[in-house]
């Protein structure tokens, strides 16, 4: 079908068409050599009606843009695509940035795939949902003990800047491609360009994209905050539809990185707003809560594979009622919390051990073992906090025997949740390591236990495994002999 562009505005243009029986839902507008594709958001198809906006002509739609709108006139010829936007699939994604739209935008030339999949898509049917819960082994101590992820889960990864958050997602998406051959897609969702660029140029240097060869462990999808609502609005689509192709084709697990979800939220919102809905609780769309579900719904688990999803959450004003931050707790999972008083010790990871939660750590899913561990870990920790008071104003010395003991195990704790990532390899000159979960697990509790009391907390520092610690604390003894 053909029609007319009617009106024009610099994110949600109307055309005037003849629309096909099957109401096809997205359209491009050519101009010349360049198009700008837009996506239909609302149908007129009875007769005009005012209702307090201006009116609409039968078979008029209104669409949102997903580009810059610079150029477009009215009565321009607008061409119906006759499908949803689809974007290319499949490995020659790997290791190369597109748009909302699929179109490559890291001046490597096309992107070569047969393979083209809608970004509109429904959620998998029940049927096809496996009901098992399974942990994600990521490899790093801290979060397999504490804040276990679930395959297929959602996980809030929360931080300031300057904590760690683009070395941690580089280590997981790098243990995820070594542990389980899985790939990783990462969409940056409406934030600064300069970060999306920094993020592509580190992991060159890391290894986790290669550009001489096919061996890249993630696709990136950017529609960051320069572009318009509509962009912003479907760019985690795109990113998830990527990431369908490589859990429903190929059987992966696979992970899946938004930063931010907030920034998908407020999108949406721009985009309410410009259509004419009328906001709901400080001034959100009034689809906010279906917005956040038909998305978060297809990330799951599938008989074939997974997609597990790791979202960074920035919490507007820090006010955790704010009704964005609010909707999206209730589709998560786990929460990773990045501290920067951790960071300020030195200790990377910088994940808060008690503020970080998973929905698995249950006995009847990690086991009695782990839990117990886990909850043992967290106790220690918690009792040093509490005596961190007396130890300021007081010192060690008025401590009773029992308390310094406490003290000194969780500070051995504290320090073996540190771990060398091997992302970082070139900053700190520490070979990477990827942990097992049966050696976190074997490691926590024997220091739990008391059975490395007698060796310096400096051993267990930066270390992997707990013979690392033991061989360290040797090392530093002969150091000091």
């Amino acid at each position: 079908a053909e029609g007319r562009a009617s009106r024009c505005s610099s994110s949600s243009p109307n055309t005037s068409l003849t629309l096909p029986g099957s109401c096809s839902a997205r359209e491009a507008l050519a101009s010349g050599a360049a198009r700008a594709v837009v996506a239909v958001a609302q149908l007129s198809l009875g007769k005009s009606q005012g209702g307090g906006q201006r009116p609409q002509r039968e078979n008029t739609v209104r669409t949102i843009a997903m580009d810059g709108t610079e150029g477009l006139v009215r009565g321009q010829k607008v061409l119906d695509s006759g499908a949803p936007i689809r974007i290319p699939v499949g490995p020659e994604t790997l290791g190369r940035i597109m748009n909302v739209i699929g179109e490559p935008i890291d001046e490597r030339g096309p992107i070569t795939t047969k393979q083209f999949a809608a970004i509109h898509a429904e959620a998998p049917e029940f049927v096809e949902m496996s009901v098992e819960q399974e942990i994600l082994v990521t490899g790093i101590k801290v979060v397999d003990l504490l804040a276990p992820y679930a395959k297929g889960g959602k996980i809030g990864l929360f931080g300031g800047a300057g904590v760690g958050k683009t070395v941690l997602i580089m280590e997981l998406i790098n243990n995820v491609a070594k542990a389980h051959g899985g790939y990783s897609v990462f969409a940056g969702v409406g934030e600064r360009t300069r970060e999306g660029n920094d993020l592509y140029h580190e992991m060159i240097e890391s290894g986790v994209i290669n550009l001489k060869d096919a061996t890249s462990k993630v696709a990136l999808v950017y529609g960051q905050m320069n572009e318009p609502p509509g962009a912003r609005a479907r760019v985690a689509l795109t990113g998830l539809t990527v990431a369908e192709y490589f859990r429903d084709q190929e059987g992966q697990d696979v992970l899946l990185f938004i930063d931010n979800i907030f920034r998908f939220t407020q999108a949406g919102s721009e985009v309410s707003a410009l259509l004419g809905r009328i906001p709901s609780a400080v001034g959100y769309q009034p689809t906010l809560a279906t917005d956040m579900g038909t998305m978060q719904e297809r990330i799951t688990t599938t008989r074939k594979g997974s997609i597990t999803s790791v979202q960074a959450i920035y919490v507007p004003a820090d006010d955790l009622t704010d009704p964005a931050p609010a909707t999206t707790f209730a589709h998560l999972d786990a929460t990773t919390v990045l501290s920067r008083a951790i960071a300020e010790l030195g200790i990377y990871p910088a994940v808060d051990p008690l503020d970080s939660t998973s929905r698995i750590m249950d006995p009847n899913i990690v086991g009695p073992e782990h839990y117990d561990v886990a909850r043992g870990v967290q106790k220690i920790l918690q009792d040093y906090k509490s005596l961190q008071d007396i130890i300021a104003i007081l010192g060690m010395d008025e401590l009773s025997e029992e308390d310094k003991l406490t003290v000194a195990r969780a500070r051995k704790i504290q320090r073996f949740l540190s771990q060398p990532f091997q992302v970082a390899e070139v900053f700190t000159g520490h070979m990477g390591k990827l942990v097992p979960l049966k050696e976190t697990i074997k490691g926590f509790k024997q220091i739990l236990a008391g059975e490395y009391d007698h060796l310096p907390e400096q051993a267990f520092y930066m270390v992997g495994p707990i013979e690392e610690a033991v061989a360290k604390a040797e090392k530093l003894a002969e150091e000091h002999a």
